[in-house]
């Protein structure tokens, strides 16, 4: 019984485990984009599922321990209140960590470089106006894909 809860690795190795993929993970989604969980496609996630399954051995190891479960579980929930602390604390962090936001439409002008650096479609910018209750660029003063991936509309007064 005792086996159940004692790792079968030592206890640094599991911490480094858990937080070298978690700040991996953390890396990596902040270069993939500003979606919201809420606007996650299918093929997002089916991403998600199969990342959080090719990385799940590299946090476990050779440990199938419920402690070990539990340690790398505490790992990922510290570091994640870190990173949310420091980038409350300090604005550059949080620049770095959450990214800015970019300007979709500027006086009625889609910004077509700004679409394409962000990945957003113009299907997807349309129907953020329409959400906003625009029905046309035209009518629009500012849209901003914010940090946390909503779009922001301003219309035009």
């Amino acid at each position: 019984m005792e086996h159940i809860w004692m790792p079968d690795v030592p206890v640094w190795e599991k911490i480094l485990r858990s937080g070298v993929i978690y700040l991996f993970i953390l890396i990596a989604f902040r270069f993939t984009g500003k979606r919201q969980v809420g606007q996650l496609t299918p093929f997002d996630l089916v991403v998600l599922l199969i990342l959080s399954n090719v990385v799940q051995n590299a946090v476990i190891g050779n440990d199938n321990s419920l402690g070990g479960g539990i340690l790398g579980a505490v790992t990922i929930l510290v570091l994640n209140w870190m990173v949310v602390e420091i980038s409350y604390r300090f604005k550059p962090a949080r620049r770095l960590l959450e990214g800015q936001p970019a300007l979709l439409i500027h006086n009625g002008k889609i910004l077509q470089e700004n679409l394409k650096n962000e990945r957003i479609t113009l299907e997807d910018l349309q129907a953020a106006l329409r959400r906003s209750g625009v029905g046309d660029a035209h009518q629009v003063r500012y849209a901003v894909l914010e940090e946390n991936g909503q779009i922001s509309v301003i219309p035009k007064a």
